[in-house]
């Protein structure tokens, strides 16, 4: 299993130093980005961290919480991202946007919130991002309904990925669930402090 660290920031100097935390000690960092239309509030420009990825030989994973994340996939190769995922509630056609995706060399997966029924998988669609707790900024607690959504998701024979809800006391149990990536905040650095085998 992967852990892999997020951004979700709307400040560009605390994106910067976030980044600056992570960079070395993960070769993926996620970008996740909001538009103020599927949850509240706005995170930075996409395209400013460009120069991240012209700075250091970091692999960029994009979330695009964003209405019709199709049309975002343009930002997403301009700053050299190498996987992107777009939340299925904002997309028009799944087919179209993985189709696309695939076609610009990128790795595509599907993100559902936490109450969106896992169905209608593309085959060309390499990832289902499962979000642990409702999506966006602020802190939420898991939502204990995930371990059997992790077993829905694993029957479309994808891999899975889980974001959103990681705490201390639940992170062993999703670790065995079977997962192939977590996506972790703050908890990242809690884990590499404390010298965890992730």
């Amino acid at each position: 299993m992967e852990i892999i660290p997020t951004i979700l920031e709307k400040d560009l100097t605390l994106a910067e130093n976030r980044f600056s935390q992570v960079k070395n000690l993960s070769s993926w960092v996620q970008i996740d980005v909001t538009d103020n239309v599927f949850v509240p509030g706005k995170s930075i420009e996409l395209e400013l961290f460009s120069k991240f990825g012209q700075t250091y030989s970091t692999l960029f994973d994009i979330h695009l919480m964003v209405k019709e994340p199709i049309n975002w996939i343009k930002k997403c190769l301009f700053i050299d991202a190498s996987r992107i995922y777009g939340q299925v509630e904002m997309m028009s056609d799944r087919e179209l946007f993985v189709t696309e995706a695939k076609n610009s060399g990128l790795e595509v997966g599907l993100a559902f919130n936490i109450d969106t029924p896992i169905d209608n998988i593309p085959s060309e669609c390499d990832l289902i991002l499962l979000m642990g707790r409702p999506a966006g900024f602020g802190n939420y607690p898991l939502d204990e309904r995930i371990y059997q959504r992790i077993v829905e998701a694993k029957k479309f024979g994808k891999k899975i990925a889980l974001d959103g809800g990681v705490t201390p006391d639940n992170f062993q149990k999703l670790k065995d669930s079977g997962l192939d990536i977590i996506y972790l905040g703050q908890y990242f650095l809690n884990l590499i402090n404390e010298k965890k085998d992730l």
